[in-house]
């Protein structure tokens, strides 16, 4: 969630902001408040500073703002001043420190997640100040600040500001009370974050939730009332914990206990009760809300994926953040309420929005509670003060879902059956009617003509059926064959009042393959079924249905009308062309309208949407030519759309039409997002483009994304779902030109793996080779490759082959084999173990591959560490020996280091004499002489000597290989001293020297002794130890 303040030095000292970004208009205003605040009080002591603004906000409110918003922009950026500018800020205001509650609001709604840490926590301790001092308006404030904590998020920044928000309302448990919106605001919040608390490790915090939540629900349970519904539906899903289900038990068969008013009608009233929007809204950061009625009110229906792909990997990429979606779903279906206008046009509908967070649900608790969020309005269903755009979204994901995807309409159709009875047994009845009369006024506002295409469809189980019709016979009954018709051919969704009037999405969902442009769904047994469906039709999706709708001249007809009369002549001269000449002459003279100084801005989101109509058909098919020479390149750039780009690629920055274009190709994106990725073609293909780049940059910067890497990765993907000869072109430009954005991306590295054949791969190979494109750099290589554990094998494989081209030293990913198991990652392995085979051993290779766990499937160490033995015997020796004496000399602390370490492998004495003992069985019937070397038997009896009697007897055939070995000396001195030292209980420590012709005839006895029988005793006693030992 948080901007990663690595891509630039922040520009000032409010905001985190990159060396790129324009200066933010609030932070410039705040810094000249500052500015004056200082000029006034500089060099002063502190009574005569007072006195000096004091007398500056007498002059007018002007002065008042500067030097009232000046002391709060010190305060947030110097925490030594906090005290005294808050002090300051108290004397002097004179609005009840309104211009700062409504800054405060500002900041909270728009710029709280660019604060710089130091800003984000001195405005929480402002805040604190707010409530204690009770300022009017306070509970305000912080009823926003706890709109910014954000559910399915346990971040550290998340959770220090959900614990501080917590201490300000219990300590300030009495102002509280007195604000009956802020007590329902605060527990409506805490009980939906007990949910992501559950872990050990936030115990502690939990509880304190917990106990907040149960004091005001006891306490003052009327004021809590007015949160209706969802109070129930939340106290539901924590009732588990002790203390709540106490309360929970209370609430069923107790009500009287928590307030006299609450009587035995009560919990019935309290589900009867629409949750007002306000809560529902609370639980969605304002970021997140923004996100979603963009998608709601500017996204084209089956354009949708990129911003989908966006926000999962923005707020629903992790375990935790399942619980999130039934806040969606809860917000989608209670709030965003389209109006007809939007309803009957192609922006994408809400149900498609739902289906899609259903399909990528991964946890099963998560999935249940997101179905009861969207049928929790059927169920106590009143036509007379509920509204049918609640229930709505739930009928037609079920509807339209039949076609892609029956599993998705069988489950809810289930979940509905059997909700009725198991929600609360003892209100079975007004449950039963709630959901009849959901179905009932479904019907009357024409929401679907008829119910029975959907409840005893074929496609559906028998057993589904069987219990559909027994449940509601009434809606079961088949209609009349013309009437069936109309309903799957025609518009049959017409509704009365401010309800949905979706337009023959039978024929968009074709045209799209899928309605939720998802593939991970993951119901029953009908996934593989549907999913081949899903691909034949992906096959076909660009061709006939598509070319049908552009022909339709009728398109820009609504848009035409809103233009003035000389650029609807322009236009309509466009329509009217037929030839790419005539079509870029009049692109000419529009962009020259639009550069005019007299153009009206206002028209530039009519007139993009009349360009995107008219030029569909060149975002059909495949950009590059099948032959590329530099003739093919330029003639596939020589396109109408091309005339905006090529007219920006000869202006200078500082131009004011440079921005009103960029606007009108901003806007352009809004309608055609594949504008994205052939702007980044033009750049590269055309001359006329050479070494302008950057300009894409710019246009990221001017997109309502704002993000340059955000922008790139959805064109990018766009381009992979399009044209995978394209996204191979654009590869080496993309990488070299924002190295920053690509080399420390996994996502972008998995889309050119996921969709590349072998012949692709070879060419990005060889582009790697000659020096055209680097892929990995040495700072993100490791993480990017861990990252790709989860891949394909295919994927994985291009992966390492692409590393491999690039000249990277070994030893900087080595440390993946940490995260490697020989069962879930055999590709990686594969691909380690034939580069190290090419490897001399370095002292970090050798502890990586022995700090693998020992097991008798995975022979990847012995594997390794025979052919070093063979080819680099010395070298792994000294390694060896260097290890095993490191881990020798703190045996006592080796349990508790293993103990406290993270989930990656450590290694250990014991690892290394396992390792060692496979090895030495492994070369056992080979003349390697590896166990002879004077290294490997001074390591041995160094161990010997020190370990304990379980290790000699497991390893007994081990350390029978130094037995007779004796360590040479010239200096009997030093020996003697040395001696106790490295093995103080072996007596071979205080042994006479030998001479070098003695070692060597020691060496050849050892080699002799390897020889003989006694040899194959001691290997069975010694797998015999290993079979027993329980360590």
């Amino acid at each position: 969630m948080e901007p990663s303040p690595a891509k630039g030095k922040p520009q000032g000292r409010l905001l985190v902001s990159t060396t790129l970004d324009a200066k933010d208009e609030l932070e410039e205003r705040l810094e000249r408040c500052v500015a004056i605040v200082t000029s006034l009080t500089n060099g002063l002591s502190e009574r005569e500073a007072n006195d000096a603004i004091t007398a500056n906000v007498c002059k007018g409110p002007q002065q008042h703002e500067e030097v009232c918003l000046g002391l709060f922009a010190l305060l947030l950026t110097e925490p030594s001043q906090a005290q005294r500018c808050y002090r300051d800020l108290t004397l002097v205001n004179r609005d009840g420190m309104n211009v700062i509650l409504i800054k405060i609001n500002q900041i909270l709604m728009e710029k709280f997640l660019k604060l710089q840490d130091v800003c984000r926590t001195q405005l929480v301790w402002l805040v604190r100040e707010l409530v204690k001092s009770g300022v009017i308006g306070a509970d305000g404030i912080l009823m926003t600040l706890m709109k910014q904590i954000a559910g399915g998020d346990i971040t550290n920044k998340n959770l220090w500001l959900a614990e501080n928000v917590l201490d300000i309302v219990v300590e300030q448990r009495e102002w509280v009370l007195k604000s009956g919106m802020l007590i329902a605001m605060s527990v409506y919040t805490y009980l939906r974050l007990i949910v992501d608390h559950g872990t050990p490790a936030l115990l502690v915090l939990r509880q304190k939730e917990v106990d907040f939540c149960i004091g005001l629900l006891r306490e003052k349970f009327m004021e809590c009332f007015i949160i209706g519904r969802d109070l129930v539906r939340l106290l539901q899903i924590v009732a588990r914990i002790p203390e709540m289900e106490l309360l929970w038990k209370d609430l069923l068969h107790n009500p009287q206990a928590l307030s006299p008013q609450f009587t035995g009608k009560g919990l019935l009233q309290l589900l009867t009760a629409r949750t007002s929007r306000k809560f529902l809204a609370c639980r969605l950061t304002p970021d997140m809300e923004t996100k979603l009625l963009f998608m709601t009110s500017r996204v084209r229906f089956g354009q949708q994926k990129r911003y989908q792909d966006w926000f999962q990997r923005q707020y629903l990429s992790t375990a935790e953040s399942q619980s999130l979606r039934c806040d969606l779903i809860r917000y989608i279906c209670g709030v965003v309420h389209p109006s007809n206008e939007v309803l009957s046009s192609d922006i994408l509908p809400r149900w498609a929005i739902i289906g899609w967070l259903l399909t990528t649900c991964t946890s099963n608790v998560a999935a249940s509670n997101a179905k009861l969020a969207l049928f929790y309005d059927w169920l106590f269903f009143s036509p007379e003060k509920d509204s049918i755009m609640n229930i709505e979204p739930a009928i037609l994901v079920m509807h339209h879902s039949m076609k892609p995807h029956p599993a998705i309409t069988a489950t809810l159709l289930d979940f509905m059956c059997r909700i009725i009875p198991h929600f609360f047994p003892p209100l079975e009845g007004q449950v039963r009617q709630g959901v009849f009369n959901s179905l009932t006024f479904i019907m009357e506002k024409r929401v679907l003509a008829h119910l029975a295409p959907l409840f005893d469809n074929p496609k559906l189980d028998r057993e589904l059926r069987s219990m559909l019709r027994e449940r509601f016979p009434e809606f079961c009954s088949s209609p009349s064959p013309p009437t069936e018709g109309r309903d799957e051919g025609t518009n049959e969704m017409k509704m009365e009042e401010s309800v949905s009037l979706e337009m023959d999405n039978h024929v968009l969902l074709d045209k799209e393959g899928g309605c939720y442009d998802n593939t991970e769904a993951a119901f029953s047994d009908d996934e593989e079924e549907i999913n081949n469906k899903g691909n034949k039709k992906r096959e076909f999706r660009f061709h006939p249905i598509k070319e049908a709708i552009i022909e339709e001249p009728a398109d820009i007809t609504p848009y035409v009308d809103q233009l003035d009369d000389m650029m609807k002549e322009k236009v309509l001269q466009l329509q009217k062309g037929s030839d790419t000449e005539t079509h870029c002459e009049v692109m000419q003279e529009i962009v020259d309208l639009i550069l005019e100084e007299d153009f009206d801005s206002e028209q530039m989101s009519t007139l993009a949407s009349c360009l995107a109509e008219l030029f569909k058909g060149h975002f059909r098919g495949d950009v590059l030519p099948d032959e590329i020479t530099e003739e093919s390149l330029e003639e596939s750039v020589c396109k109408p759309v091309c005339l905006v780009f090529r007219n920006l690629c000869q202006m200078q920055e500082d131009n004011s039409g440079f921005s009103v274009l960029l606007e009108m190709l901003a806007e352009l994106y809004q309608k055609q997002p594949k504008i994205g990725y052939h702007l980044l073609y033009y750049l590269k293909a055309s001359k006329a483009a050479m070494g302008k780049m950057s300009l894409y940059e710019s246009f990221a910067q001017a997109t309502a994304l704002g993000d340059l890497h955000t922008c790139l990765m959805m064109d990018m993907k766009a381009c992979q779902e399009d044209d995978i000869r394209l996204l191979c072109y654009l590869t080496p430009s993309i990488y070299t030109e924002f190295p920053d954005e690509t080399l420390r991306s996994a996502e972008l590295l998995n889309m050119i793996v996921a969709v590349i054949d072998s012949t692709q791969l070879q060419e990005l190979m060889c582009h790697v080779m000659i020096g055209n494109l680097v892929m990995f750099r040495k700072d993100s290589v490791l993480n990017i490759l861990i990252q790709s554990l989860d891949w394909e094998t295919f994927e994985q494989y291009s992966t390492w082959q692409l590393f491999l081209a690039h000249s990277i030293p070994l030893e900087t990913i080595i440390p993946i084999l940490q995260h490697l198991k020989y069962k879930e990652h055999p590709e990686a392995l594969s691909c380690l173990l034939l580069q190290l085979r090419r490897e001399k051993p370095s002292g970090e290779m050798v502890k990586m591959v022995l700090s693998r766990p020992c097991h008798p499937e995975d022979q990847f160490t012995t594997s390794i560490l025979r052919h070093w033995a063979a080819k680099h015997d010395d070298v792994l020796g000294e390694h060896i020996k260097a290890l095993l004496i490191k881990n020798n000399n703190l045996p006592r602390k080796r349990q508790s280091l293993r103990s406290s370490s993270s989930k990656l492998a450590q290694l250990t004495l014991e690892q290394i004499l396992e390792h060692m003992d496979n090895l030495r069985l492994n070369l056992s019937n080979t003349k390697n002489s590896f166990f002879t070397q004077t290294p490997i038997l001074q390591a041995l009896q160094h161990v010997q000597a020190s370990c304990d009697e379980a290790h000699k007897m497991r390893f007994s055939d081990l350390f029978s290989l130094a037995e007779e070995y004796e360590e040479p000396s010239s200096k009997p001195p030093k020996s003697r001293r040395k001696a106790p030292a490295s093995s103080p209980r072996s007596r071979k420590g205080a042994a006479t020297p030998v001479s070098n012709e003695e070692e060597s005839a020691s060496s050849s006895a050892s080699e002799e002794e390897d020889s003989k029988p006694k040899a194959p005793k001691r290997k069975r006693k010694g797998s015999s130890a290993v079979a027993s030992d329980s360590d």
